[in-house]
């Protein structure tokens, strides 16, 4: 079997000490990564050869780091670039978030911090290319909404592929805000009944008698108002598919007419006593425990069953994390166009909130709070303030930020940075050099990009000229 390839990583660098340093430490850690030494040389390298991401400086000789990203990006705008950057010049940063870069670190360089970083960047990007395909594959049957790629949504995916070909009635559960309806609307969509009407009802929306009227139908002078007959939800779906949500709030009564209703597959309008056959498949869904509620005595157990002849749980937000920044994404570009904005994205930090959140609320409480960001963002990136407050005040309180795959990670604003000396990491490439060489000092200085006469210079200074000549 063939290993799968490394990522390809592009540095760029002008200082060719700096630029040898980071290549040999970023390959040590398992990437297959280049060099360029200037801005032009990044853009030619582009061109040339596909890269999986893009770590570079600012401030090059030549055309800038930001010159070299515009380019770079109205090349091919999917490489996610890491943009490096002095603390005195955080300004650029920001020019660099508004041309497109992923996100920014501040020198002096944390190298555990960098490698958490590029770890996110590629995750992030294969996150983005398994969504489109995703997309892609759901778009033949219209399911183009249902956004997620996490090992949780991909069951849910499966499930929904293996039952919507079926005319099975199923029960959708899942807390508030999951994406209950959007399941349904994917499993009528992806069925044989798709090209049938799809009407949803909210049992808990209406009172029993306004609710057995809805679903059944009445007959003209049924009751008080009733000035003509009326067509129930049921028949209004009669060659397609019917979704109860809130199935576990109805009565007791409503209950045994459901059961009626799947057990003949026939309605009675009230009011009326002639029977009408309806051909509709029966999607239904509940954030209540029915089996709770079966052994308490308030819901029927033989309604249970024939509601629950497949069963799909949905998972909760925040046992989805890396499906967070997808979702942010697509709810910012829905509502940006909807409110006339060109917002690109999160800043680094508002990402972090929003990764840190518990989302209580789920999908629902997502969309609702990039909404909101959307509509008070002046600019081109929503940032911290944009969030809701008490988000924001949660995911501070919050012990640590959790990464795309729920892993705590280091807090902070696109990531803590602590400030390391450039010595120092300096002193940690020299050294994992001379390690990967075996010792051997003509090899080390060849992986460092310098001379031995300058290895040699090095590794007094750091203390370590007394290992053994090769």
């Amino acid at each position: 079997m063939r290993e799968p390839a490394k990522p390809g990583l592009l540095v760029v660098d002008d200082d060719p000490g700096h630029l040898a340093m980071l290549t040999t430490l970023i390959r040590g850690w398992g990437y297959a990564t280049d060099g360029a030494a200037s801005g032009e040389a990044a853009v030619e390298a582009v061109r040339g050869r596909p890269f999986d991401l893009i770590l570079m400086d600012v401030r090059m000789a030549g055309i800038s780091g930001i010159e070299a990203l515009q380019a770079i990006k109205a090349y091919n705008p999917a490489i996610p670039i890491l943009i490096m950057t002095a603390y005195s010049t955080v300004e650029s940063a920001v020019t660099a978030l508004k041309a497109g870069a992923y996100d920014y670190l501040t020198k002096p360089l944390d190298f555990d911090v960098l490698r958490l970083s590029l770890e996110r960047a590629l995750e992030h990007a294969g996150l983005r290319k398994e969504n489109e395909a995703l997309r892609h594959k759901l778009g033949e049957s219209g399911n183009t909404s249902i956004i997620g790629t996490s090992e949780a949504m991909r069951q849910v995916l499966d499930m929904v592929a293996m039952i919507a070909p079926s005319d099975a009635t199923v029960l959708i559960t899942g807390e508030s805000g999951t994406g209950k309806e959007l399941v349904a609307r994917a499993i009528h969509q992806a069925s044989p009944r798709a090209n049938g009407p799809l009407v949803a009802v909210n049992c808990a929306a209406l009172a029993e008698s306004l609710l057995e009227s809805e679903l059944f139908g009445h007959e003209k002078g049924a009751f008080t108002g009733a000035e003509r007959r009326r067509e129930g939800r049921f028949k209004q779906a009669d060659g397609g598919t019917i979704f109860l949500d809130e199935i576990g709030e109805v009565s007791q009564a409503m209950q045994l007419r459901l059961l009626r209703v799947l057990q003949e597959r026939e309605v009675v309008r009230v009011g009326g006593d002639t029977t009408l056959p309806v051909d509709v498949r029966v999607l239904a869904a509940t954030n209540r425990d029915l089996r709770a509620l079966v052994a308490d005595g308030r819901f029927r157990q033989d309604l249970y069953y024939r509601l629950n002849v497949v069963a799909l749980d949905l998972p909760p937000l925040r046992a989805r994390i890396g499906d967070i920044p997808l979702l942010a994404a697509h709810f910012l570009q829905k509502y940006g166009v909807r409110n006339k904005k060109n917002i690109k994205g999160f800043t680094p930090l508002a990402m972090d909130y929003l990764l840190r959140y518990g989302w209580p609320g789920n999908v629902r409480e997502l969309e609702n709070a990039v909404e909101r960001a959307v509509v008070l963002t002046a600019g081109e990136f929503a940032g911290e303030r944009e969030l809701p407050p008490q988000l924001v005040a949660d995911a501070r309180a919050a012990s640590a930020p959790r990464g795309m795959d729920g892993a705590d990670v280091p807090s902070g604003g696109a990531m803590p940075m602590p400030a390391i000396p450039l010595e120092e990491a300096e002193r940690r490439a020299v050294l994992a050099a001379l390690r990967e060489a075996g010792g051997n000092k003509s090899q080390a200085a060849k992986k460092l990009g310098v001379t031995r006469k300058t290895l040699h210079a090095k590794l007094r200074k750091y203390g370590a000229g007394e290992r053994s000549e090769r």
